[in-house]
């Protein structure tokens, strides 16, 4: 019987956080997101990646800072709101909370079209369920899932790695032809390329979960970025000397032509496992963490109360837990939206940048507001390198959040 409680239970340490970090980050986005982005730079790709590590490790020390003075569900919701005000924090929560549902749907759906195609929507609100399921149960049941993932999926990449570099069709010429696009092209694949960056906040955002936290977060939190990043680098260099720039842009399922160009098809299933079980990692992450952002919100009443619950036995937010994946169910099942959340890395960079002005507001010594400036104007520009389309859907919905914000402070005052 679950009953009213206030505070989760800290069960995560450093390896546990790395470990979910990674699952959030080595995701599926790795598996599909270097073909845009060779299409916007070319191999000059590889620029967009250092670019998109320089502001993804400019926000992991930003919100690793907040985190360990903060260690409280939520994330940049509750530094946004502690450092610059009400107004600040509830937009970083809506803007979190709106885009990652929308990622949720769209991970539950990359799975069902990987295990089976022609009922992928009844497969995505069974992933769904059995990953609510399992956070339900508690962190510790989400952490041993999630260190499982992460292990598959390594060594399927690991594979790509070996198998691409090792073959006679790799070419080190392939990665020095030529950025096409310009800066701009390096910078709108930075911008896509920094979303598969963006899982390591789910450390932060679940840092009322995570033991000794002032010490465990400044910790997890660069370790996992430094493992993602390398995997990153490895793994882009790999099929760019196989597909060349040309190759991986037209690709539609990159590390799959890469790995049956390079003379192995008999690892295509392998690799369509592998990114399946990524995404379901990104999908059980993802949850975790709307879920936490969900239950700080509705303590400060921006959501409805009932959300903040915890469950008395498994000490997770299992009402939070239920509406995040009621809502994600109902729209797997109903909407294929892969195609159309692409405002949701614009939303994300807006998380952020409320993420480093908060940071900012740590000291007053020109050596420490370093890091928050660079990350801040990094996802400022980011943000408006991304496509046309993405800039103004992101732009509409955070802009219905700040509406909402407004009735609902008017209805107070009124």
């Amino acid at each position: 019987m679950a009953q009213s409680g206030s505070e989760l239970r800290r069960t995560l340490g450093v390896g546990d956080a790395v470990v979910i970090g990674l699952g959030s980050m080595v995701g599926a986005g790795i598996f599909a997101a270097l073909g845009p982005a060779a299409r916007a730079a070319g191999s000059g790709l590889l620029l967009g990646l250092a670019v998109a590590a320089v502001v993804a490790y400019c926000n992991a020390t930003s919100s690793a800072r907040l985190a360990a003075l903060y260690p409280a569900s939520g994330g940049t919701y509750v530094y946004g709101r502690e450092r610059l005000g009400a107004f600040w924090g509830y937009l970083a929560g809506w803007s979190f909370i709106v885009g990652k549902t929308a990622s949720c749907a769209a991970m539950a759906l990359t799975v069902g079209a990987y295990v089976w195609p022609e009922q992928a929507h009844a497969v995505a609100v069974g992933a769904v369920v059995a990953l609510t399921a399992v956070n339900y149960g508690g962190m510790h049941k989400s952490a041993r899932l999630t260190r499982v993932i992460v292990s598959v999926v390594l060594a399927v990449l690991a594979s790509v790695v070996v198998v691409c570099l090792g073959s006679d069709a790799s070419d080190a010429g392939r990665l020095d032809v030529g950025v096409s696009g310009g800066a701009g092209g390096v910078l709108q694949a930075a911008g896509l390329l920094f979303f598969a960056f963006a899982g390591y906040a789910r450390i932060a955002t679940l840092g009322e979960e995570v033991r000794d936290p002032a010490r465990t977060i400044p910790r997890a939190i660069p370790t996992a970025l430094s493992v993602a990043l390398v995997v990153y680098a490895a793994v882009a260099v790999a099929v760019l000397s196989v597909l060349g720039p040309e190759g991986l842009g037209r690709a539609s399922a990159p590390l799959a032509d890469a790995v049956r160009t390079a003379g192995v098809p008999g690892l295509v299933p392998v690799v369509r496992v592998g990114a399946a079980v990524a995404a379901l990692g990104s999908l059980l992450a993802l949850i975790l963490g709307v879920s936490r952002t969900t239950l700080a919100m509705a303590r400060d009443g921006h959501l409805p109360g009932a959300l903040a619950e915890v469950h008395a036995r498994f000490q997770v937010p299992h009402r939070a837990e239920l509406a995040v994946g009621a809502v994600v169910a109902a729209l797997a099942a109903t909407v294929d939206v892969r195609g159309a959340i692409g405002f949701s890395s614009f939303g994300v960079l807006a998380y952020y940048a409320v993420a480093n002005a908060s940071a900012w507001t740590l000291s007053s010594a020109p050596a420490a507001r370093l890091v928050p400036v660079v990350g801040l104007v990094g996802c400022v520009t980011l943000a408006f390198a991304l496509p046309a389309l993405s800039v103004v859907v992101g732009a509409a919905v955070l802009g219905v959040g700040v509406a909402a914000y407004g009735v609902r402070g008017w209805r107070r005052t009124a």
